[in-house]
């Protein structure tokens, strides 16, 4: 943005006559005026620069916050990432269960083979052995064996048990991530919706600003054209008209960009209808500041600890290694022959123990990996405390702050609003230099930009402290889906 501080050989001059010719006093201040306006203009310009500026479409439709956030839950991605991994957390869940349940395992081969040993077995399976068997040349000898076999786990070492529980600690970590990202989402809707407003409430600044200077530099232009303005005076104030023009257009420039953002928000594709927040929402009105100071159900603390148990399953399920397994089993097979043209059935059950004397070290690598891993969550989990901690205070702060700046920068506003009304009726009676004029517009705009920034940084403010304890940025009646 080009700067409005004019060089000091087109700043307006004191050293016109409109009705009583002034002082050297009088054109001291006046070049002090104008020092002081292009200032206050330039600082005013510059916070307009700085917001993210929005203007509402005039076929879009209007929605409350409530309805925002409940489309961003359904629509946004990262909601639906974590609702995946909610439903993965469950597969494992399952997954642990099978080890209660029997596992039946079915099975096919048919062979051909002349090999004595796999011959002689084959015969034997299919109840065709005779005495004038050769067993060295048994000749050509082909099998279909099929297998029916069902195994029950009776003792794994507590490494099922160990591993239902961690899958089941996972499950409610995955549901607390995505409480987290659901509380996020909200979040970030309504600050988008508040980005919005301050938007607009800017741009309608910004024309009141504009429309000001039209009417300064109308009277300017009649009291230049009666031969009692110099011209620099008139060009002075067509110059910072100019350039409030200018901003105007950029804001209304940014708000196609403000408005993507808040449909990203919400989750809405470029082929959706229009859609733009309500301005004055009463959701966002009805949010009152927290009266506790208690975090201790945010969603990352609630997952962590979660996550600790889960650890903590997974080292009892480490050191299950170290422990034997017990397995039954029982098994039915048919083999069929057409060399010999003959069949026969069998089964085979059981019980069998498994222990593991020496693997390499292996079960020892393992339980130290969970003990470190568990050890590792603990870690997290108090820094996790301890930061939220500080960012609770934090947000506590930024909240006091911005709503101390609310009742300041109203009263400046409504200040400055007065003193510009004045300034304009002064300057029509030609009583008022034009950089007095000009320095009380900007005043005007500048306190009247800073409040409308204030307004929407207190709830802004007040939704960050919502969310940093663990609660809905809006209160639970319209943070409900619909």
């Amino acid at each position: 943005m080009t700067s409005l501080v004019l060089p000091r050989s087109a700043r307006p001059r004191s050293n016109f006559a409109p009705v009583h010719a002034p002082t050297a006093p009088a054109r001291g201040r006046a070049r002090f005026s104008d020092f002081i306006a292009a200032r206050s203009l330039r600082t005013a310009l510059f916070l307009v620069a700085a917001l993210t500026l929005a203007s509402s479409a005039s076929a879009a439709d209007v929605w409350p916050l409530e309805r925002c956030v409940a489309t961003a839950l359904e629509r946004h991605p990262e909601a639906q990432a974590a609702r995946a991994r909610v439903d993965a957390a469950r597969a494992l869940v399952d997954q642990a269960e099978s080890a209660w349940k029997p596992q039946v395992m079915l099975g096919a081969r048919y062979t051909q083979t002349d090999s004595p040993m796999m011959a002689f077995g084959s015969i034997l399976n299919q109840r065709a052995f005779t005495f004038a068997l050769d067993f060295n040349h048994p000749g050509r000898i082909d099998n279909l064996n099929a297998t029916g076999t069902i195994a029950y786990n009776l003792y794994s070492g507590g490494r099922a048990t160990a591993g239902r529980d961690a899958a089941r600690a996972g499950v409610e970590a995955a549901g607390h991530d995505l409480a987290l990202a659901r509380q996020q989402l909200a979040a970030e809707v309504v600050r988008a919706a508040l980005n919005v407003r301050k938007a607009r409430e800017a741009v309608v600044a910004l024309e009141g600003g504009l429309r000001a200077y039209d009417a300064a530099v109308a009277v300017a232009e009649a009291r230049h054209a009666a031969g009692q303005m110099l011209k620099s005076d008139l060009l002075a104030l067509q110059v910072l008209r100019a350039g409030t023009r200018e901003s105007l257009g950029t804001a209304r420039h940014g708000a196609a960009l403000a408005l993507l953002a808040f449909r990203f928000a919400v989750g809405l594709e470029p082929t959706d209808p229009e859609v733009e927040p309500l301005s004055d929402d009463p959701a966002l009105t009805a949010a009152a500041s927290p009266d506790t100071g208690d975090f201790s159900r945010r969603p990352e603390l609630l997952g962590l600890a979660a996550r600790l148990r889960a650890a903590e399953a997974m080292v009892t399920a480490a050191r299950g290694g170290r422990r034997p397994t017990v397995n039954a089993f029982a098994s039915v097979q048919h083999d069929q022959g057409w060399e010999t043209n003959r069949d026969g059935r069998s089964w085979l059950a059981g019980v069998s123990v498994d222990v593991a004397v020496f693997d390499g070290g292996q079960t020892s690598a393992r339980v130290r990996r969970a003990e470190a891993e568990l050890a590792e969550v603990r870690a997290l989990e108090r820094r996790a405390s301890l930061g939220i901690g500080l960012e609770v205070e934090q947000a506590r702060l930024a909240h006091v702050d911005a709503r101390e700046r609310v009742a300041v920068s109203a009263l400046a506003a409504e200040q400055a609003e007065e003193a510009a009304r004045l300034s304009r009726l002064r300057f029509e009676k030609e009583s008022l230099l034009a950089a007095d004029l000009i320095g009380a517009e900007g005043r005007r705009l500048e306190a009247r930009l800073r409040h409308v920034i204030a307004t929407a940084d207190e709830r802004i403010a007040l939704v960050s402290l919502r969310r940093t304890l663990g609660l809905d940025p809006l209160p639970p009646s319209a943070s409900a889906s619909p």
